[in-house]
């Protein structure tokens, strides 16, 4: 198998120049439109060239602008602003967005914030690899933004992939099957590791926690008094809810033993054994994803990646039902701050085949 090397661009590149002409009116005297590259689509760059420019007024006044030109990109960089601490960020974001989730179990909450979390604990020297925020679970953020409050000394970048040119970089049967089949996520909360099950549920009386997973359509299954497996049927290609494009949405590279690498996958394997694996991922009908697959969907994500170094004060707004994300390794400091807003059941726009 290969990819569709022929595939037809999301944004042909005589539509790209197009889509900078800011949305609607009174805005364009205010900030400055920009792409990274000419032959990138994705983020699209604002910077304010208006003095002393209200960031969150500013927000709050072009929000549809705004999100019209998220739906077209499937990101925006806003660069140049004056977000100088996290409660600035934050008012930001709520101005562009009101209403951020403020009860998300995978991220710790990043102080001096109230809706707001640090950046993923996971090692430095490791990639975090390509994946859409929580779309292992029954509902997801549409909306979400990442903050450099300190960008690293080496690497750290924020790799950012447009879902719908994923897609189409796949060869026809692969995503066929992704589509018919549905994805299998588990998840086994073991004692010691982080998150654990009551973190990351908020609760540690049990019968809420069964409720809960009853209520949200997961399976559970407790294999003894402090390790509980949740199983959960999600989508691996989804349409998007505005724009109606279909596009490659799941977290398969998170949670799949084949991007562990060798070593630890081995490791792994031998400390909790294979139906106990922290994270794991099948077909819906609980087939194994094959190897070759998976490394045909790591090279699409990196075909279709942009990389970009942080700037101290950068925000970045992704529309995560269009664009996936990752993490590359650096070296301390890096502190990137994450909020999250607008969620999107699971139900309301995928169903099981």
């Amino acid at each position: 198998m290969s990819l569709q090397t022929d595939a037809s661009p999301v944004m042909p590149a005589d539509g790209i120049a197009d889509s900078l002409v800011w949305p609607g009116q009174g805005a364009g005297e205010s900030v400055r439109l920009s792409l990274l590259a000419d032959d990138l689509s994705l983020p699209v760059v604002i910077e304010p060239i208006e003095p002393e420019l209200d960031p969150s007024l500013w927000a709050n006044t072009h929000r549809e602008a705004i999100e019209a030109l998220l739906c077209r990109h499937g990101a925006v960089l806003f660069r140049g602003f004056d977000l100088g601490s996290v409660p600035a960020f934050e008012a930001f974001a709520e101005a562009l967005s009101p209403g951020l989730h403020g009860s998300y179990g995978d991220l710790p909450k990043k102080e001096g914030g109230r809706n707001v979390y640090r950046s993923t604990p996971y090692p430095e020297r490791e990639m975090i690899l390509y994946h859409n925020e929580s779309s292992h679970l029954e509902s997801w953020p549409r909306k979400q933004w990442f903050y450099c409050e300190q960008p690293s000394r080496v690497g750290g970048a924020t790799p950012l992939a447009d879902i719908r040119q994923v897609l189409q970089s796949l060869p026809p049967q692969v995503v066929a099957r992704f589509e018919q089949k549905g994805l299998m996520y588990s998840r086994t909360f073991t004692a010691g590791v982080e998150p654990s099950w009551a973190s990351f549920f908020g609760t540690s009386d049990r019968a809420a926690v069964e409720q809960r997973c009853r209520e949200q359509g997961t399976d559970f299954e407790w294999l003894d008094d402090e390790t509980l497996q949740v199983r959960t049927l999600c989508p691996a290609v989804i349409q998007h809810p505005v724009t109606g494009e279909r596009a490659f949405f799941n977290q398969v590279q998170l949670h799949h033993p084949f991007c562990l690498g060798e070593e630890m996958r081995e490791d792994l394997l031998d400390m909790f054994g294979a139906d106990r694996l922290p994270r794991m991922v099948s077909y819906g009908d609980g087939t194994p994803i094959e190897d070759d697959v998976m490394a045909l969907l790591g090279e699409a994500y990196e075909a279709c990646a942009v990389r970009f170094a942080w700037r101290k004060g950068d925000v970045v707004m992704l529309d995560n039902m269009l664009a996936a994300h990752a993490r590359d390794p650096y070296e301390e400091p890096r502190l990137i701050v994450v909020a999250m807003g607008e969620m999107t059941a699971r139900g309301d726009v995928w169903r099981p085949a």
